[in-house]
């Protein structure tokens, strides 16, 4: 609508207006244009209109004012809530703490009953960290500031406390092992490398991870390469001989030079002799794969015995085999019987302990066992029977 014909409409709400009033025999003309009925009119209508803003501003704070209370309200309310969860939780601590510490107490115990206890002491040149003084600044602190925790922070003290000293002992125990085949002349580091590619390995990854972040603790981390080089060890320990493959009672012979029981010349032994009735059960000195079942020459019927690492365990003069070229071993088990077949002058073992096709002497190897050193003759002593 335009502008003309909103003023054509107000004059037709607001026509000039006239009015006559009679007094004291008097007529008295008033008028009243239509300009100012429209402008008492817009007056009424702004007032009209200030009165409903001012109306819906007072119901609108009133209302604000009823939700900021309501929302008052209720964060008070979830704060109380909060506090008391908090308060729980708080008084479960002590409780929590106890149930960890008691299952700490029992993996002591069983770890002292099974292992002999862990080393406390630190030896020059270990490399595992020591987090004492740490844990101790830690556990003071969070004693301070949160008392009701103090029980759970002693806890992880001595979870890594514990961490580290089984890091050091089996530290100490992988040395021990690797130095004892350094004394047999057996190399560690290739016992290691054999071990970890000797058999075919997979499966689907499991990454393991000791937060909630997925990372791993560099102690715990330590930790698992310290076991597992433990163990490899271990493993190639099991490799050396350990079990006597016939009656040291009976050792007739041993390692070395000697008067040749032939030709009564000086010649060189490269094992040790074990006398005994035809029949009698050999012995595997350690497990292994049988490499070799049959006859050489000078040695008769004969079994060899492939430890790995180059360390080959040798068995002559049987009478009768109890294992096939090929078959996988355990110390202890029965190979063949004792008989008198090669370049022998009577019923025995002829036994070798050979590194990379070289003989050694086994007595390095059987000494370990109980008072084997007293049992084998020393090189060079006269044999009753001897090859």
């Amino acid at each position: 609508m335009s502008v003309g014909g909103v003023r054509l409409r107000l004059r037709a709400w607001f026509p000039d207006r006239e009015f006559f009033m009679r007094s004291q025999g008097q007529v008295r003309f008033i008028k009243v244009s239509a300009r100012l009925q429209m402008a008492v009119a817009g007056g009424v209508a702004l007032l009209a209109l200030c009165w409903l803003v001012t109306m819906a501003g007072v119901a609108i704070a009133r209302l604000t004012e009823a939700h900021d209370r309501n929302s008052l309200l209720t964060r008070e309310a979830r704060v109380v809530s909060a506090e008391s969860r908090v308060a729980t939780y708080r008084q479960g601590l002590a409780g929590v703490a106890d149930d960890l510490k008691r299952r700490q107490d029992f993996i002591d115990h069983m770890v002292q009953a099974h292992l002999g206890g862990l080393p406390h002491d630190r030896q020059p040149g270990e490399t595992v960290s020591d987090s004492g003084g740490q844990a101790a600044m830690t556990v003071r602190k969070v004693s301070l500031a949160i008392p009701e925790a103090a029980g759970l922070v002693r806890i992880e003290a001595r979870q890594l406390g514990f961490v580290e000293r089984l890091t050091r002992y089996a530290d100490r125990r992988a040395a021990r092992d690797a130095a004892h085949m350094s004394q047999l002349g057996l190399d560690p580091q290739m016992m290691l490398a054999s071990l970890n590619n000797g058999d075919a390995e997979g499966g689907p990854l499991l990454p393991l991870s000791t937060s909630a972040n997925g990372s791993l603790d560099p102690r715990f981390q330590r930790l698992g390469l310290s076991l597992a080089r433990m163990d490899a060890l271990e493993q190639g320990m099991l490799r050396l001989p350990q079990v006597l493959p016939a009656n040291p009672q009976l050792m007739s012979s041993g390692f070395g030079y000697r008067s040749d029981p032939f030709t009564h010349a000086a010649a060189f032994h490269p094992g040790l002799d074990f006398r005994g009735p035809i029949g009698t059960p050999i012995l595997a000195a350690a497990r292994g794969r049988v490499s070799f079942a049959g006859q050489r020459s000078g040695y008769g019927n004969c079994i060899e015995i492939d430890h790995g690492d180059g360390l080959v365990t040798r068995y002559a003069h049987m009478s009768a085999f109890r294992a096939r070229q090929g078959d996988q071993v355990a110390a202890g088990q029965v190979i063949g019987a004792i008989g008198s077949t090669g370049r022998s002058t009577g019923p025995h073992l002829h036994f070798e302990v050979r590194i990379n096709d070289r003989p050694v002497n086994p007595r390095p190897f059987l000494e370990a066992l109980a008072h084997v050193s007293e049992k084998i003759p020393s090189p060079g002593k006269p044999a009753a029977i001897d090859d």
